[in-house]
């Protein structure tokens, strides 16, 4: 039974949080006061993407659209650090674009074989309380808990590798042309719509050399508006590098072939204007039902030839022509530039400060333990290696209340400050 084509999904995943810190004290024979030997939490599994080229559809998520990390475990006495989260591997199909769902921006293009990204971070494990050991504080009593794992909202979408697009009004033979000139098997009959979804074939042309050409399902007149699942359809035209345009020259459908050629270009155009202007061949099919003494393909040709297209005179059904027109579009296609790769141009938002009387305060063995929501995510979000990351964490603070709030409730010089797994000297 055939695999249903699936081309868009929206999954939720969530990496896994760190785990909690261990309070422990070290215990042994003839040791009457051991010091705090409590380990650290783990850290939290990623969520990790990996492309394969033995998927062709985004099928598996469908049934499935939650996907969550597992937690790193917490620490134990010995100075045992918990185990991390394993990361969760989610495979897609080579070529699929994971786009963030609440802008639509771009986050990363899953493009090559075994290609990886880590999509959601897993959460930093917790101190155990050995860390919180200083000469005047020897045994403390408490350690510190993980920080949550990443979480995103995303949208899976299929872009089919394809070096060539066939592109057309439904009904005009882009199916029957892609049967002739590989070993695919799309379904064809005379009725619209034939074709559900894309078709892929390969194309031998020499030892050596071939090609991918995709059959794209048929478009009508506002597709780049979403008519007839028009979106669904131009998204696999993205990164052809050549598109081969079929029209019925013979015009069995009722219309001009003039008008077909520009009604889907304009389409094009509306869609995604690069394409309208990306290497185009026309290929007149159904020629074979033209009367002997017409002059619809002579004036279609020299129509386009006039417009710098390079036009073939092709019957599918009968292979005629169909020769020519692959030895044509193997030389276009031998002097194109690489298929397309999408860049990223997603930015992850800055955490939103909250104020100083969000969080919770408290003294624990002289330590001043600040906690809070906004604190976490501005925390997992700084890079305390760079100095000016550091100042921007420190004026965060400082913004929002912090200090003031902090010198309020009468903290000293030289205390010890300790936000989520980061320990700070106090300093006016």
């Amino acid at each position: 039974m055939a695999t249903t084509f699936v081309d868009k999904a929206h999954i939720t995943v969530r990496a896994g949080d760190g785990g909690t810190g261990a309070v422990s004290f070290h215990r042994e024979k003839f040791v009457a006061a051991g010091g705090p030997d409590g380990g650290d939490g783990g850290r939290g599994g990623d969520v990790v993407l990996r492309s394969d080229i033995h998927m062709s559809t985004l099928m598996d998520f469908r049934y499935k659209r939650k996907y969550v990390a597992r937690n790193g475990d917490g620490g134990s006495g010995k100075n045992c650090t918990g185990k991390s989260g394993d990361p969760l591997v989610i495979r897609v199909p080579n070529g699929t674009v994971v786009r963030d769902r609440a802008t639509n921006l771009i986050i990363c293009d899953m493009t090559g074989d075994g290609k990886t990204f880590v999509l959601a971070r897993g959460g930093v494990g917790g101190h155990g309380n050995k860390h919180f050991a200083t000469p005047t504080r020897q045994a403390p009593r408490f350690a510190k808990t993980g920080l949550p794992g990443e979480g995103r909202d995303v949208v899976l979408e299929l872009k089919l590798l394809a070096d060539v697009g066939l592109i057309g009004f439904p009904n005009v033979g882009k199916s029957t042309l892609l049967s002739v000139v590989s070993k695919a098997h799309p379904k064809i009959a005379d009725y619209h719509f034939t074709t559900l979804y894309p078709n892929l074939g390969v194309i031998y042309v020499d030892e050596g050399a071939s090609f991918v050409m995709a059959d794209i399902p048929g478009l009508i007149e506002g597709a780049s508006d979403g008519a007839g699942l028009g979106h669904d359809f131009l998204r696999h035209v993205d990164r052809c590098r050549l598109l081969v345009h079929v029209v019925d020259v013979s015009g069995s459908e009722g219309r001009d072939p003039i008008t077909d050629f520009e009604t889907i270009n304009a389409e094009l155009k509306s869609y995604n204007p690069e394409l309208a202007s990306r290497p185009q061949i026309v290929a007149a099919n159904k020629a074979d039902l033209l009367p002997d003494d017409s002059e619809v393909f002579a004036n279609f040709k020299s129509y386009l030839n006039e417009r710098g297209y390079e036009v073939f005179e092709l019957s599918a059904a009968i292979h005629q022509g169909t020769r020519e027109l692959v030895g044509a579009i193997a030389a276009r296609i031998a002097a194109l530039p690489p298929m397309t790769v999408f860049e990223a141009d997603y930015i992850p938002p800055a955490p939103t400060l909250g104020t100083a009387a969000e969080l919770t305060i408290e003294v624990l063995d002289d330590v001043w333990v600040i906690e809070g929501q906004w604190l976490q995510r501005l925390v997992a979000n700084t890079n305390f290696t760079d100095n000016e990351s550091r100042m921007f964490f420190n004026r965060s603070l400082e913004n929002s209340g912090v200090f003031a709030r902090l010198e309020e409730m009468g903290i000293a010089e030289g205390d010890t400050v300790s936000v989520y797994s980061l320990d700070f000297e106090w300093r006016k």
